[in-house]
């Protein structure tokens, strides 16, 4: 059996017992990989599959209407190009690379990317300024840096040997955009990526325990650490997340998070595309329930997952908003609060998440049925 189809045997488990927990920790065994390339071995096997290479992967909407769609095929298309251009420029296996985007498609082309060529990703928010960088920089050893083209200049005071590469971001005109101001340092155009070649082999098999991610943590309380995930850690590990959100193939998911903290990597990228599902970003300046819940029943989100006070303005501030009826309304918070959200939320969303602010364990309470009417 190949890993692709070791992977699906053990995702499709998982989603055949959405609805009964007991037995999926019963029954449920993980996969155990010497070799895995999630980018190789999942996103591009999908992509080639006759039943999901026309579907949405990515949907980005942006407050003024504007809207850009990558299906699978595309999206595996240009993850290809960027790889190889990327090794054009001298990207190599183990390379720490920043990545300080926004929710815009060129992330998840770069993370597809960094994957299949086995470099390390140091995904970082864009609130970061010179001297945060400057930490980064210096203590994730990184090469390069893939960054937003109004956000390259941050890195100008920055030291350290390593290439700055900017990204103009597909609604920018072309007489618009320039080399970016990074202290002398070289800059490269992300652009160019796209007329490289589609077609891209891989080396040699990727070590299941070889590190994929470095991520910083918030350091609220002290000095961030680095955190170290593998190829296995996070692209195998968040079948966990699929199961605790309830993802199934063909959902459209919602997941209201920054790019640059690992809660963006759980739900905006690995654990839709594991259950084949379409992932939706709304970029909003300001948080509007009323908005929010109109964008869903526009696009026809059927899983959302959202900080609880999200959940918490959009009960109180919305009623009925979204049409698609329920499948399988579920939330890890108390009883008592979904109660009170799921009678707003709960007749426009299949299954919904909201994560907790204080990293509760997953937990799951199904909506009483007279919750959801």
């Amino acid at each position: 059996m190949t890993v692709t189809n070791e992977f699906r045997t053990a995702r499709d488990h998982l989603v055949s017992l959405q609805q009964d927990w007991e037995r999926a920790r019963e029954e449920f065994v993980w996969p155990r990989f010497e070799h895995f390339n999630f980018g190789f071995d999942w996103f591009d096997q999908v992509a080639a599959s006759p039943g999901r290479k026309d579907q949405d992967a990515l949907i980005i909407l942006e407050e003024d209407g504007s809207e850009l769609r990558r299906t699978f095929g595309e999206l595996s298309r240009d993850s290809n190009k960027v790889a190889n251009w990327l090794r054009e420029q001298g990207v190599q296996r183990g390379d720490r690379v920043i990545l300080m985007l926004n929710n815009q498609v060129e992330l998840w082309e770069s993370m597809l990317a960094c994957i299949k060529l086995e470099a390390v990703m140091v995904p970082t928010t864009t609130q970061m300024g010179p001297t945060d960088l400057e930490d980064r920089v210096t203590r994730a050893e990184a090469k390069w840096a893939i960054v937003g083209m109004q956000d390259a200049p941050k890195f100008a005071p920055v030291d350290g040997d390593y290439t700055v590469i900017y990204v103009p971001g597909v609604y920018t005109p072309a007489d618009q955009i320039k080399d970016p101001d990074a202290g002398g340092r070289k800059v490269i155009n992300y652009n160019e990526a796209y007329d490289a070649s589609p077609e891209l082999t891989q080396d040699s098999p990727t070590g299941a325990e070889e590190t994929l991610l470095l991520y910083f943590t918030s350091g609220t309380t002290s000095k961030p650490k680095l955190v170290e995930h593998t190829h296995t850690s996070y692209p195998v590990g968040h079948l966990s997340t699929m199961y605790w959100i309830g993802l199934e193939p063909g959902d459209i998911h919602l997941n209201v998070a920054s790019p640059g903290w690992a809660k963006h990597a759980w739900s905006n990228f690995f654990a839709p595309w594991i259950a084949e599902a379409t992932i939706f970003v709304y970029n909003f300046r300001k948080f509007d329930a009323a908005a929010l819940m109109g964008v869903m029943d526009k696009i026809g989100v059927t899983s959302l997952c959202a900080p609880p006070l999200c959940g918490a303005c959009s009960s109180r501030r919305t009623s009925a908003c979204c049409r698609p009826h329920p499948r399988r309304p579920f939330r890890p918070v108390s009883p008592s609060t979904l109660r009170s959200s799921s009678r707003s939320i709960a007749p426009g969303v299949a299954r919904f998440a909201m994560a907790s602010a204080r990293r509760n364990p997953p937990c799951r309470w199904p909506i009483p049925p007279d919750a959801a009417s």
